[in-house]
């Protein structure tokens, strides 16, 4: 068993991230609170890339495209295409924003780094996001305007939602010989069992 601190996370500092000259800000947030980067690489992501990573199976491409339909038929409006495609506008959507530009990626690695790290994240939708995250300080899109505009959700950062999607996902973007296991000076005085040493 992989002992707690050895836990990775995977993250994607997303095209309005890089544009809004924000890396520096959310970098530190993650190192401040004492999480290990063990891999790091700018990417211009692929659509292959993208539908792989979000992982959605014609299942969900339908359940979400009858939502849609029912919601454009609420509205007295008439559905132009099938349930499914609607679907799959939302992942269309999501990798026409991912590939727009250069984003990102990193592999984080510390105890419960996936759970620290949606913390420092917070919600998907930046206007209802705490104060005091990444998303809730940072930004301002919300639902609404991004569906009025027909587009993604600008939220700058990308988390995985629990260790085994993170596992699932960091293969997508990173080769094995990318990240890289090493000792950190910081790991003595987050995880030694006894803090020693440090007085003369």
């Amino acid at each position: 068993m992989t002992h707690p601190k050895k836990e990775r996370t995977f993250v994607i500092l997303k095209p309005d991230a890089i544009q809004r000259g924000l890396v520096g800000d959310i970098l530190s947030r993650f190192e401040k609170v004492g999480l290990k980067t063990v891999a790091m690489k700018m990417v211009v992501a692929t659509e292959d890339q993208c539908f792989t990573h979000y992982n959605k199976n014609d299942e969900w491409f339908e359940r979400k495209g009858k939502g849609m339909v029912a919601n454009l038929e609420a509205q007295g409006k008439k559905a132009e295409k099938e349930p499914i495609e609607y679907g799959k506008d939302i992942v269309r959507a999501l990798a026409k924003y991912m590939m727009a530009g250069p984003s990102l990626c990193l592999v984080l690695e510390g105890n419960k780094s996936v759970a620290i790290v949606t913390k420092l994240v917070g919600g998907t939708e930046p206007t209802t996001s705490d104060v005091g995250t990444i998303r809730g300080d940072l930004t301002l899109d919300s639902y609404d305007v991004a569906n009025l505009d027909n587009r993604a959700v600008r939220n700058l950062v990308h988390c995985s939602e629990s260790p085994e999607e993170a596992m699932r996902e960091i293969p997508i973007w990173f080769k094995e010989n990318e990240i890289i296991s090493y000792n950190h000076i910081q790991d003595a005085i987050l995880y030694d069992v006894n803090i020693d040493g440090i007085l003369e």
